[in-house]
């Protein structure tokens, strides 16, 4: 095993804690901290950009940051359409899942970002069922972006 391949498995271990921290307080709160996303994305940034210059890849670059925009323009496009709906914190979580999938692959990106809502509406589906919710009941979306994101990953 060479040492970029370490390197990745670790970051993607920091990710799976960040994730699991992030998926608790969402839950609790209805609230995705900036303080946690935004030096998250920030990590991440530099990371794929130091991988790309280690390895030349710039395409895998391009596709990282394309990532980020298409998924973090999708949820801000949803945010507007519905504030209510979706928060401030899904629309920057976005962002570093896209980048993060986008690095990964263009599959990985279809696949986690599909993942998610399929993950959300399932759940949803179950707690209505049980009536335990009805269509005005918020549900937090971050911990299904978050696995949406871990079967996108899986998935490549």
């Amino acid at each position: 095993m060479d040492l970029r391949t370490v390197l990745v498995a670790l970051v993607h271990l920091a990710l799976a804690g960040i994730g699991a921290c992030l998926i608790v307080i969402d839950v609790r709160t209805h609230r995705l901290p900036n303080r946690i996303v935004l030096p998250t994305l920030a990590g991440l940034l530099l990371l794929v950009l130091l991988d790309a210059i280690g390895t030349g890849g710039t395409r895998t670059l391009l596709r990282a940051l394309l990532g980020a925009l298409i998924l973090g323009g999708f949820y801000a496009a949803l945010r507007l359409l519905s504030p209510a709906g979706m928060g401030g914190g899904d629309v920057k979580l976005a962002v570093v899942i896209g980048l993060l999938l986008g690095w990964h692959g263009w599959q990985a990106l279809a696949v986690g970002a599909a993942s998610a809502f399929v993950l959300g509406a399932l759940y949803a589906l179950v707690l209505i069922a049980l009536r335990r919710a009805d269509g005005k009941t918020r549900i937090a979306f971050g911990p299904w972006m978050i696995a949406g994101a871990v079967v996108g990953i899986a998935c490549t």
